[in-house]
């Protein structure tokens, strides 16, 4: 992450931390991060995982995408994927960037993910009222929710509610890419 990135990822927790009326202490038990990792965020040192921001995203009731967006709203934006550093990278060299969030009329996080075989993604559950939509455009994957596993490939698409923990995993012989919509609940607004 940038240092450009990471100033605007600590004003964003910092803001939404004092938004909530939250300490660091109450912060980082909600999300479940240490709290030397949540001042060094807010200080904009280090430089927070994907399941650090995923965590503090859920624990603030915001999406992903809030907390590393400027706040100047453009009336149409456009993002190439190729412009995007990805918040996730699988041992492969899989990727997981988050394109951005339509914020109309509830959030909408897009995500392009890319597994190769063998590769795995486990998150954790997300609040309630918080869905995932998954469209597999190449090759093939697991996708596992409670437990369940389903195989998913190419013009596949599923939809499930992600208030319970939740995996994707590359299968078959190439790299699976697919789009990912999270869909968060009108409470959830960054605005």
């Amino acid at each position: 992450m940038s240092d450009a990135a990471l100033e605007i990822v600590a004003r964003n927790v910092r803001s939404a931390r004092v938004a909530a009326g939250l300490s660091l202490d109450a912060l980082a038990g909600r999300a479940d991060v240490s709290k030397g990792a949540l001042v060094a965020l807010e200080g904009a040192r280090g430089n927070p995982n994907f399941t650090t921001l995923v965590r503090l995203a859920d624990a603030l009731g915001r999406s992903v995408s809030s907390l590393m967006e400027d706040a100047t709203e453009q009336p149409l934006i456009v993002v190439d994927a190729d412009d995007v550093a990805p918040l996730w990278t699988g041992p492969a060299g899989g990727t997981a960037r988050l394109l951005l969030t339509n914020p109309r009329p509830a959030p909408v996080e897009v995500w392009r993910w890319r597994l190769h075989p063998g590769e795995r993604h486990d998150s954790h559950a997300h609040p309630a009222g918080v869905t995932e939509t998954l469209t597999v455009v190449r090759g093939q994957m697991l996708l596992v929710v409670g437990g369940t596993g389903r195989p998913l490939r190419s013009g596949s698409t599923s939809v499930f509610a992600a208030d319970v923990p939740h995996a994707y995993e590359g299968t078959g012989r190439g790299p699976c890419e697919l789009i990912m919509t999270v869909h968060l609940p009108i409470e959830h607004r960054t605005g």
